[in-house]
């Protein structure tokens, strides 16, 4: 049988829902960007200076304006699509992207310990594709330039002097990127491909791709994969968002954290040094490691998958998407 959402629309057309809503997503960030940008460029400059605009986005001076542009922009590219797809496919419960209240204290506390192991057995994957990417030289000179791109914005975003920063910056440059992100891969795009394709790994395997994919990194491209299945794969076994929010912000917390304390002991902040070198044997005792967790989260999240399982199958009947006889009619 055809999957159908809850108000009878097919895996193509929920899909196309989701690119429309894309759409409009980037005009929305991009319509945020150009008019804060336009706050914090210098007199005289216009906006399609591309290295004044650069320059300005990354002065301290203007770090807030950037980091509200960051926050508003992921809103309105990841969030808000998720959101408007969600309620023209399913309505507007947002149980359909896996806001519910079936948790518990070891999901969060495995979570955690997933993720943590996660970069930590990710780390060889980095140096496997630096030196694969170094053999071919043109390929490895975009790497590198997006490498030193990246690494001077995350510098001026991490400009946190103080604790009154740090907090802020937790907000902002942790728990919202991390909620964003989590709703829009997990509870929109893999719950579409894993109740389409009725193929939970191949789900997961796509959307780490395109997870990784959109964060613009060709040296961290298989790292960040490895990353968001540990994350996909998380999110299918418990069906509940906040796991994989709570464990996504500990993961960025932690990267904050990280620079917060090289700023307090007036350190150079170098982003290559959050990321130490693992040899890939102990990456590999990462890898099963990461298998034991999984098979204890499956086992502590199954009586509330059961309980969530339950909840979508009653509301899918009382929706009734099949056209099939309503469930008020006795006849």
């Amino acid at each position: 049988m055809e999957y159908k959402s809850v108000k009878g629309f097919g895996g193509w057309a929920q899909l196309g829902f989701l690119f429309a809503f894309l759409g409009l997503g980037f005009i929305l960030a991009g319509g945020v960007q150009f008019i804060l940008t336009t706050q914090i460029i210098p007199a005289g400059k216009e906006i399609t200076d591309a290295d004044a605009v650069m320059k300005a986005m990354l002065a301290p001076e203007n770090v807030g304006t950037v980091r509200v542009i960051q926050v508003l922009g992921t809103l309105a590219l990841l969030f808000i699509p998720a959101v408007l797809w969600s309620i023209v496919s399913n309505g507007k419960n947002m149980f359909w992207l896996g806001f519910n209240k079936y948790i518990n204290g070891f999901q969060l506390l495995l979570g955690f310990m997933l993720i943590f192991t996660a970069a930590f057995a990710a780390s060889p994957l980095a140096d496997l594709t630096k030196a694969v990417v170094a053999h071919f030289p043109q390929l490895d000179k975009v790497a590198s330039d997006m490498e030193i791109l990246y690494n001077k914005q995350a510098a001026a975003l991490s400009n946190i002097t103080n604790w009154q920063d740090y907090i802020i910056g937790l907000f902002i440059m942790a728990f919202f990127p991390a909620m964003f992100e989590e709703v829009f891969f997990r509870g929109a795009v893999q719950n579409l491909f894993t109740k389409w394709w009725r193929n939970p790994l191949l789900a997961i395997l796509v959307t780490s791709f395109i997870f990784s994919l959109i964060h613009m990194s060709i040296y961290l491209f298989l790292s960040r994969m490895l990353l968001g299945f540990v994350l996909g794969l998380m999110y299918h076994q418990t069906k509940n968002i906040w796991v994989n929010i709570v464990a996504h912000f500990i993961n960025n917390g932690i990267v904050l954290t990280s620079i917060f304390v090289m700023r307090l002991n007036n350190q150079k902040v170098d982003m290559n040094k959050l990321d130490p070198s693992i040899h890939w044997s102990l990456g590999l005792i990462g890898v099963i490691v990461l298998a034991g967790l999984f098979i204890m989260l499956n086992k502590y999240s199954a009586k509330n998958r059961a309980k969530i399982e339950a909840k979508e199958n009653l509301l899918i009947a009382e929706a009734n998407p099949y056209n099939a006889i309503p469930h008020n009619q006795n006849n």
